[in-house]
């Protein structure tokens, strides 16, 4: 009788434990989930200087925009010398890429680049990786479209800022040609890619959603990138890594519709085209932006 006694006392013991540890790591599922996703929505700002524009002499204005839920933008613009704008969304963790302002001024080409809210010098606190981005575009689409001597518009983008670009280029049709550089398929693909087990995604989304308003499932440049035509869509990316994962660049290029082209090459890493092959890099942007802005062949 003791002894059965005993026995259910350790049964009883084990399975107090058993719960507990089941709760502790349920928590710690929780806790790193939630901190992965509060990590994401608060990028890490850079130094944003104009260093690399000023060197090669190139005319730029600071400005400010202004969004349409109040945010103000920092942002530089260059008027055009043969009536086209373009328009740099640059990627998460990032801010205005002084290159290629520079290598399209020097082309002809105005220019208008800006922090996306929560990057640079721009004001938010949260990124939201394409969805509320989307408003830093149109805040700069109109800034553009309101400036004296811009007949055409079209718009770069990398990596986040190319999915944003994309989803704001399939609504708003004042945006001529896209040119989207290691641009996402949707943010459920960007977020599993992070986590280390794919069932953990549904906890992390929670949490994301929680922490920023926004529903992930909103985020599908895959579905969107086919509203931009006839209006022209060229897809860049380097076959490796996440990219290579999610399939992105050929995901993105069956669901575009014509006029549409790709450049992608083998064992480039995320973004990494422009410093692979910057000659070819820049033959193929003025390339493309001469064809379907200014109509040249």
């Amino acid at each position: 009788m003791r002894q059965k006694h005993t026995r259910r006392y350790f049964l009883k013991l084990f399975s107090i434990f058993s719960l507990l540890l089941a709760f502790a790591f349920l928590f710690g599922l929780v806790y790193f989930t939630d901190r992965l996703a509060q990590y994401m929505l608060h990028p890490t700002r850079l130094p944003v200087t104009g260093d690399s524009l000023r060197a090669e002499q190139i005319p730029f204005e600071d400005i400010k925009l202004k969004t349409k839920d109040g945010l103000e933008l920092a942002a530089w613009y260059t008027a055009p010398q043969n009536g086209a704008v373009i328009l740099l969304a640059h990627g998460y963790n990032d801010n205005r890429p002084e290159n290629l302002y520079v290598m399209l001024a020097q082309n002809g080409y105005g220019v208008m680049a800006w922090d996306f809210r929560a990057h640079g010098e721009s004001e938010g606190d949260i990124s939201t990786l394409g969805y509320f981005e989307q408003l830093d575009v149109e805040a700069a689409l109109d800034y553009v479209l309101a400036q004296e001597g811009v007949e055409h518009v079209g718009v770069w983008g990398g990596s986040m800022g190319a999915a944003t670009i994309i989803l704001t280029a399939a609504k708003r049709t004042e945006i001529e040609a896209v040119m989207a550089d290691s641009a996402f398929p949707s943010l459920e693909d960007v977020m599993k890619g992070n986590l280390p087990y794919d069932f953990l995604f549904p906890l992390m989304a929670i949490s994301g959603e929680f922490h920023s308003g926004v529903d992930i499932g909103a985020v599908r440049p895959v579905d969107e990138i086919g509203k931009i035509s006839p209006r022209s869509v060229f897809i860049i990316d380097g076959w490796a890594g996440m990219a290579r994962e999610m399939s992105s660049p050929y995901r993105l290029y069956d669901a575009a519709k014509e006029p549409k082209a790709i450049w992608v090459e083998e064992g480039i890493p995320h973004l990494g085209m422009l410093a692979n092959n910057p000659k070819k890099y820049q033959r193929q942007m003025i390339n493309f932006f001469d064809q379907y802005l200014l109509n040249k062949k």
